[in-house]
């Protein structure tokens, strides 16, 4: 598996080479786009971006859970949790080991 992680900066030049804005303005776009992604995912709404996936937000119990170290229950408190499921599509892309360019990884 790869250990590169896609930044900020690097999603916004890909707006700039694919879309054609300036540098600045490709990188407000991705700003305002994950912004309105974070907004709506933190007033419990979902977000579902077509072809590649859904995020949610879950929420779970309280649960009692161990320190694996010294074996002392400890309570997990209730919290709400980020859900990502990829689309059919993106799964298939994956799985397939296809880039955007049609070469295989």
């Amino acid at each position: 598996m790869a250990d590169e992680t896609i930044t900020r900066a690097q999603l916004s030049e890909a707006v700039y080479q694919e879309v054609g804005l300036s540098r600045n303005e490709s990188a407000d776009l991705l700003e305002t786009v994950l912004d309105e992604i974070a907004t709506a995912l933190a007033q419990g709404e979902s977000v579902k971006i077509s072809s590649f996936g859904s995020f949610s937000v879950r929420s779970k119990g309280q649960r009692v859970g161990r320190n694996p170290k010294t074996g002392e229950v400890v309570p997990i408190l209730p919290r709400r949790v980020l859900v990502f499921r990829p689309s059919q599509l993106l799964k298939k892309r994956i799985n397939d080991g296809v880039t955007k360019s049609g070469s295989n990884e």
